[in-house]
This record gives structure tokens, C-alpha cells and sequence, in this order.
């Protein structure tokens, strides 16, 4: 099935940028993802945990070469100012929000993960479009699939951890508990099957257990039809499992969402 071009406009998104002869250093203590180590345009994206591992916020880490512009969803613009500046004591960094015309181009699902920043203005799409290929691709919202209340390795949000880079805040949680063998809970997929989207906070539930999860996210999606986002008990989440919602039952699948 062909996928259309979805763009996002983030102009009015969260915008950090973090200067001063500390910044590098500084950024990479405080972020889940080797931003140290991006060359001048590069970028990553990567979380701003709690000392206990939860994510308190998820941004995308433009290196400027003179300074980093962190781009991060538009309810945890001021949070993720005001994390970095608690922990900013004796650093050389300035940490000021700015305004930016910047932009993605989702023309595919694997581009929501890809798709690097474009510093210029462009019409985004229709909301209902960006959040039918959010969904697709598995990127958890801030406040509606992910909160300070789970670890990023819960949320989906592997690709934004590195194992191989020096320590940051919350890395001690996070290595111990993939160590002892990971989540208890995940991020996965639904799809529906025909008929209605179910309702966020709808009850997931399995064979030998009744409270095997919730759905976070639902849309339509013209490749798959209704699909959801849905966090579900590590004995539920193997892809083709099937579970119950909404007295519905529905197959378990991987993220992204595929037509394998």
C-alpha cells in the first residue's frame, strides 16, 4: 500500500537551544542518546528521564555547530527548559526557548523515526493525517502515551537509548532493569480489524488476565484500517497474540505498524 506525505509543521513545538562552551558535555549527561557525539547537522532523538528512569520529556537534538536546538512537543517545552536548568549549576551553558520556522516530511511510516528537522517554514498537514502516521509508526505522545510514569524502554522508545555512551540522569534504573530482564509492560500494537476505532483508556484483556493492559491511541489508518496503541502485559505482547477489548478481539502487533 502506498503511503502519502504527511508534513509536520513544529514551529510552534517546544524550541531549547542550548549554547555556551559547557553545552556538549552538559547535554550529554542530562539526554538518553549520544548527543555528544553528533557532528555539526546532525541529530538524534532521545529523553530527559527522572532519577528514577521515567521520562520527563522526549526531544529532537539538532547539533548547530555553535550551539544545539532541542525540539520537543509543545506540553513539555517549559518542563524540559526548566529540568535542564535545575541541573545546570556550574556549567557554561545558556538555555534560552526560541522561536524557529522548522518542520518534518513523515512521507513514509519509518520516516517518523528518520525524517531529520528543516529549518524553513512549511503548511503542516491536516492534524488527523500527522496523527494517523504517528500512530503507524509507534512514536509515543507525551501526556497520552507516555509520562512521567513509565521507563522509555516501556514507551517504545529504544531507539532513543544508547548503551554505549558515558552516564546520565536515570541511567543507573535503566541498565539495571534491562539487565534483570527489561519491561513488564510495553507499547505495542493493535490492529482492529473491521469496524469502529476503540476509545482511548478502553481495557485490555487476555485469556488469563483481565486487566492485561489499556489503549492509549486509536485512529483509522487507510493502510491498516483501525489500529491502536496499547500498553500490555509482557506475557500478552508477542505479535499475532490475540486479546479482547471492548468485547472485540484484536491481534497484537509489533511497531511499527507493517502489512507483513
Amino acid at each position: 500500500m502506498s503511503e502519502s506525505e504527511v508534513i509536520v509543521d513544529q514551529s510552534s513545538w517546544g524550541l531549547v537551544r542550548a549554547s555556551g562552551g559547557d553545552r556538549a558535555r552538559f547535554l550529554q549527561g542530562m539526554f538518553t542518546n549520544d548527543v555528544g557525539g553528533l557532528a555539526p547537522g546532525a541529530w538524534c532523538r532521545a529523553a530527559v528521564l527522572s532519577v528514577k528512569g521515567r521520562v520527563l520529556a522526549v526531544a529532537d537534538v539538532l547539533n548547530e555547530g555553535d550551539s544545539f536546538l532541542m525540539i520537543t512537543e509543545p506540553v513539555t517545552g517549559e518542563k524540559l527548559q526548566q529540568v535542564l536548568e535545575k541541573h545546570a549549576i556550574a556549567d557554561d551553558v545558556e538555555l534560552v526557548r526560541v522561536e524557529r520556522a522548522v518542520h518534518r516530511v513523515w512521507d513514509s511510516i519509518e520516516a517518523v523515526w528518520t525524517a531529520p528537522p528543516v529549518l524553513a517554514a512549511r503548511a503542516g498537514s491536516p492534524p488527523e493525517a500527522i496523527e494517523i502516521r504517528r500512530v503507524e509508526a509507534g512514536l509515543p505522545r507525551y501526556g497520552v502515551d507516555v509520562s512521567e510514569d513509565y521507563f522509555p524502554f516501556e514507551a517504545n522508545l529504544e531507539r532513543a537509548l544508547s548503551f554505549d555512551k558515558g552516564c546520565y540522569v536515570g541511567q543507573e534504573v535503566v541498565v539495571r532493569a534491562t539487565t534483570r530482564g527489561g519491561a513488564k509492560k510495553k507499547l505495542v500494537g493493535l490492529k482492529l480489524g473491521a469496524g469502529d476505532p476503540v476509545a482511548a483508556g478502553a481495557a485490555v484483556s487476555g485469556p488469563d488476565k483481565p486487566d492485561a493492559g489499556v489503549v492509549t491511541s486509536a485512529v483509522v489508518s487507510p493502510c491498516f484500517g483501525p489500529i491502536a496503541l496499547a500498553y500490555l502485559h509482557h506475557t500478552l505482547w508477542t505479535p499475532g497474540t490475540r486479546v479482547q477489548v471492548a468485547g472485540r478481539e484484536v491481534e497484537v502487533c509489533g511497531l511499527p505498524f507493517s502489512s507483513d
